[in-house]
């Protein structure tokens, strides 16, 4: 029977237990071949927490992985991340021990412990993205992932010595560093199914200081721009930096001074009442954005059209 509290794996040795692989060469990294794992059993849980990072690259697996209640079916050549603490469920198909192939590579947080990587993993925002905003790999690029793959294997399995986390840490940042550039890649070549959410952003954004019920909602947030257009913040936010030079919270501040603007120099209003109008609480947090985006005053402004 599914179990509905998700099912938490604690360690690396945990997880290799459990999926029937032989015990890790080490207690804090491992690169498993998803053709090694068994058969998943049909009254195991569907729904796991990892008290570890994973970066999986999977191809042609029947299984169907959730998060939320957004699903992706895995195809050749696509890869996921999960940092620790992640909630996410998996969807067992018929013939999945048939059809998979890949690798998984876990690493706990305190193989990280005391290097440059633990600082900087955090500015790697994939790792919050949902499931269906995988990261599609061309034939080059896998190549290059299963080459640094391949590099840190090699150093996983020899004798381990004093050099060994910096090297694997070595490869770990330059395989992070390389995910970060097919992202950037995947972004830019994506060119209609993204134009599309921009185009999407700028409906939603219009409709929403359109509606007379700003004032009793508030200024619209990057949860809700994000959870109406259906991907995760962080990805809509790394999405428009690439293709707008801009974030998300920039694109609806950009709107709010679209809006100011037209107000400031079509109607009679004042400062304040443009302000409560607009989903500001205090007419000086309105007036201090407003001077940061335009370097000028609501008031200089509206005086520059007479």
């Amino acid at each position: 029977m599914a179990t509905k509290q998700p099912y938490r794996i604690k360690t690396i040795t945990e997880f290799h237990r459990f999926r029937g692989l032989p015990m890790p060469e080490h207690p804090l990294i491992s690169i498993i071949n998803v053709e090694d794992v068994k058969s998943f059993r049909d009254d195991e849980p569907t729904n796991f927490i990892y008290d570890f990072y994973s970066i999986a690259l999977k191809r042609y697996c029947d299984a169907k992985f959730k998060y939320g209640q957004q699903q992706y079916d895995f195809d050749e050549g696509t890869m996921f991340f999960m940092a620790p603490n992640q909630v996410f469920g998996i969807e067992h198909g018929k013939n999945d021990s048939e059809k998979r192939s890949g690798w998984m590579l876990l690493f706990h947080p305190d193989f990280l412990w005391n290097t440059s990587l633990a600082k900087k993993i955090g500015q790697y925002e994939y790792f919050d993205y949902s499931v269906h905003e995988a990261l599609f790999l061309s034939e080059k690029e896998e190549a290059v992932m299963n080459n640094i793959i391949q590099n840190i294997g090699q150093e996983y399995h020899s004798n381990i010595d004093k050099f060994s986390q910096g090297v694997i840490i070595a490869q770990l940042e330059l395989l992070l560093t390389y995910s970060e550039r097919f992202y950037e890649r995947q972004f830019i070549t994506r060119k209609i199914s993204n134009h599309q959410i921009l185009d999407r952003l700028e409906k939603i954004l219009n409709d929403y200081f359109d509606n007379e019920e700003l004032i009793s909602k508030g200024q619209p947030s990057v949860q809700f721009i994000s959870e109406t257009l259906n991907v995760s913040p962080n990805y809509l936010s790394s999405l428009l930096k690439v293709l707008t030079g801009q974030s998300t919270q920039q694109h609806i501040h950009n709107k709010l001074i679209e809006k100011a603007k037209e107000k400031l120099s079509t109607t009679e209003l004042s400062v304040s009442e443009i302000a409560y109008e607009l989903g500001f609480e205090h007419s000086q947090s309105f007036s201090k954005l407003f001077k940061a985006k335009t370097n000028s005053s609501p008031m200089e402004f509206r005086h520059s059209f007479n």
